[in-house]
């Protein structure tokens, strides 16, 4: 009979030309006498091989995109887990669950997993994994915009760990507590009704959490970009750039993952164009850092956004907004900031087209912006109502009839004035008549 040694070197080889073979032999060394608990040579090299089987299938599945593989494997991994210390069998489940990442649309079935892994942990009384599964779960509501249950697991989650004042997985809870309020969209309702709760509160625990440990310089850089996030929301994008340079620095440095240093980047652009620096952009894509992502079309798409911004040109804007779709929409972050600029842009060109008119047809207005007539018209009134411009729409006679700004009159403001202190001086005579008699 093979050894699993034996059964495990054969299934390596048979890998590369016949899966199905390689994957019948994983399972097969899985499903071998479970070693007792009794410490020998043998018995700690078939534990080994049965680590290697359970990571090389889990490995085999990722790379054929079969999701429910990965889960059977996590399954299978809990007999093995029994055996092992409890470190080994943290670092294990989160290896076969980072598997998932590179399978598109598994989170549903990630989720299932997990919520099933949780309830085993807390069977077996393992607080620690439970904890690291319930973060990673609440992570996955997040990407999936459940963001009530996401909060609830985050409430529970929070009493627990600082009653254990584990500070390390708190700062990360804080970091995810942060993102999902953020998510959830209404900040000034969070702040007004209860702070406590609001994404910078969330942040400064997070924050408070990291600065009495040592932080990662993962962890540090994902504060500082969700810092940066946070004040670019609030229109401070000054503050937000130094954040997102700090993370972009850190994640290029530490040989962090490309994706968010990437990220960190395109913030960085982001928050030059909202400054009115487009000009900065290229400037910036010539340091050091950040030479080797240039060339990319992410970065491209920023690119093409500073220059039409530069040059006031929103057929331009249009066409950058188009040519990379995907590139500007697929972040929410960025896809915000240009809706709001992409407004600005669309507003300082009709206040450049009505300005020397004051009767202007809004078919001709529509025509020089390249927009249709009805979303021309809903940005007047807008503009109107926020008293950008004062007019009014003929709708009838189909034009902006455009007004000079009223002028506060001096002397109606002067005669009120007046009025107001005889009303004092004839109160004041009138109190001393009645004190007199």
């Amino acid at each position: 009979m093979s050894t699993s040694a034996e059964l495990l070197a054969e299934a390596v080889s048979a890998s590369k030309s016949d899966s199905k073979r390689s994957e019948s032999l994983y399972k097969q060394i899985l499903s071998s006498t479970k070693p007792s608990t009794h410490e020998n040579s043998q018995q700690t090299q078939t534990l080994r091989d049965q680590e290697t089987a359970l990571v090389n299938l889990g490995q085999l599945y990722r790379d054929q995109n079969n999701a429910a593989g990965v889960a059977e494997v996590i399954t299978l991994s809990r007999s093995f887990m029994s055996s092992t210390a409890k470190a080994k069998t943290a670092k294990l489940i989160r290896t076969l669950l980072d598997y998932f990442n590179a399978i598109p649309n598994s989170q549903k079935i990630q989720m299932t997993v997990l919520q099933d892994n949780i309830e085993w942990a807390k069977r077996e009384k393992r607080i620690f994994l439970k904890q690291s599964l319930e973060t990673r779960l609440a992570g996955l509501q997040l990407e999936t915009h459940e963001y009530k249950p996401a909060l609830a697991l985050i409430d529970t989650l929070l009493t627990e760990l600082r009653r254990l004042d584990d500070k390390m997985i708190l700062t990360e809870v804080h970091l995810l507590e942060s993102r999902v309020y953020r998510g959830i969209g209404n900040m000034a309702k969070a702040k007004a009704n209860r702070f406590r709760s609001s994404p910078f509160a969330a942040l400064t625990s997070a924050r408070t959490a990291a600065n009495s440990i040592y932080c990662p310089p993962a962890l540090q850089s994902s504060l500082d970009l969700q810092s940066g996030i946070l004040h670019a929301e609030d229109k401070d994008y000054t503050t937000a750039y130094s954040y997102f340079y700090e993370a972009f620095e850190s994640l290029s440095t530490q040989g962090e993952d490309d994706g968010k240093a990437l990220s960190a980047l395109k913030y960085m652009m982001l928050c030059k164009i909202m400054l009115n620096l487009p000009e900065d952009v290229t400037s910036l894509l010539s340091i050091k850092l950040a030479v080797k992502y240039a060339q990319l079309r992410e970065v491209e798409s920023m690119r093409s956004v500073a220059k039409a911004h530069q040059a006031r040109n929103l057929a331009d804007f249009e066409k950058a907004l188009k040519d990379y779709k995907d590139e500007l929409s697929s972040d929410p972050t960025i896809r915000s900031h240009l809706s709001d600029l992409y407004d600005a842009l669309l507003q300082q060109n009709l206040l450049r087209i009505v300005e020397p008119y004051s009767v202007v047809e809004l078919e001709y207005i529509a025509e020089c912006v390249g927009q249709g007539r009805q979303s021309v018209e809903t940005k007047l009134s807008q503009m109107i109502l926020d008293k950008v411009f004062y007019g009014v729409l003929d709708q009838g006679r189909g034009c902006l009839l455009v007004f000079d700004e009223p002028k506060a009159d001096e002397m109606y403001d002067s005669a009120i004035n007046t009025l107001g202190q005889v009303s004092k001086v004839v109160e004041s005579l009138y109190a001393k008549s009645v004190s007199i008699a």
